[in-house]
């Protein structure tokens, strides 16, 4: 009786509208927004990010220590696309929108400092746009039509425009990220991570499990910690959910010096079965 609720549990659908049926990766958009995809995790990969860049995880994979990885990720990256030498890619310095230091860094510290601005917009984009979850919240709940879908929309454009390959740059920092978490924890499909919410009934609540379980839809990418006391600073509830390796899009100890602290993770969303402290 035990296994068959589990399996009921697992099975839970995602509401319809939180997903598209397109993405770029070879998981389905439903299957990734699923309960199910929660409890049972599977290698996502985008469309062709490893074979683009097979050199750089030939490299890494001679390298043991993961500070020296991260080193030689953020030489790639400044190399490949050119961050060092925006006029190498025709960077005009008389441009009147002058965008070449916008990239996957800034794109970091830009969600640190607020999640629902420009740099905000622009990560739930790529989300949206390679995994088809559909953001949820931004600055206000999005509703077709809707004052925050029209702002959310506008902020995504400007944070894009006339830069140089933002959304590649976010593709390999995902790839990389999932591979330096295999790499770190072979034996692990989950970590077990913590949020702070002062007003739960802002999430999606989609089912009730319990006294203090629930299954709730999140935002297409989301802020946890791992650090519990953390999570206090910033709500008066904490959700505490097992989070697949393969839904981790950066945590802060990947790459030292980039972020201050050591303990957030960008968790990328959809269904997740939670349980609720106070």
């Amino acid at each position: 009786m035990a296994e068959q609720m589990a399996d009921r549990e697992a099975s839970w659908p995602p509401p319809k509208g939180s997903w598209t049926r397109f993405n770029r990766c070879n998981v389905p958009s439903a299957v990734l927004a699923s309960l199910d995809f929660q409890h049972r995790p599977e290698r996502v990969e985008i469309d062709g990010v490893a074979v683009i860049h097979k050199d750089l995880f030939c490299r890494l994979e001679r390298l043991s220590c993961p500070a020296e990885r991260a080193e030689q990720f953020m030489d790639y990256m400044t190399v490949y696309f050119s961050l060092a030498a925006p006029e190498n890619i025709g960077f005009n310095s008389h441009s009147r929108i002058r965008r070449h230091k916008a990239d996957y860094q800034s794109l970091l510290r830009g969600w640190l400092f607020d999640a629902d601005g420009r740099e905000g917009a622009v990560l739930k984009g790529w989300v949206a746009s390679r995994f088809g979850l559909l953001p949820r919240y931004f600055g206000g709940r999005i509703l077709p039509d809707s004052e925050e879908y029209q702002r959310f929309l506008s902020q995504q454009s400007a944070g894009v425009y006339n830069t140089n390959n933002l959304e590649g740059q976010l593709d390999l920092l995902y790839t990389y990220c999932h591979y330096e978490l295999i790499r770190r924890w072979p034996q692990q499909q989950h970590l077990i991570l913590y949020r702070g919410v002062n007003r739960l009934a802002e999430h999606d609540i989609v089912g009730r499990l319990g006294r203090r379980r629930c299954v709730v839809l999140l935002n297409n990418l989301n802020s946890f910690t791992s650090n519990r006391e953390r999570a206090d600073e910033f709500g008066d509830q904490i959700l505490e959910t097992k989070v697949p390796l393969q839904k981790v899009f950066f945590f802060n100890a990947l790459l030292p010096g980039v972020l201050k602290g050591e303990e957030e993770f960008m968790v990328i969303g959809g269904l997740y079965e939670v349980t609720l402290w106070t």
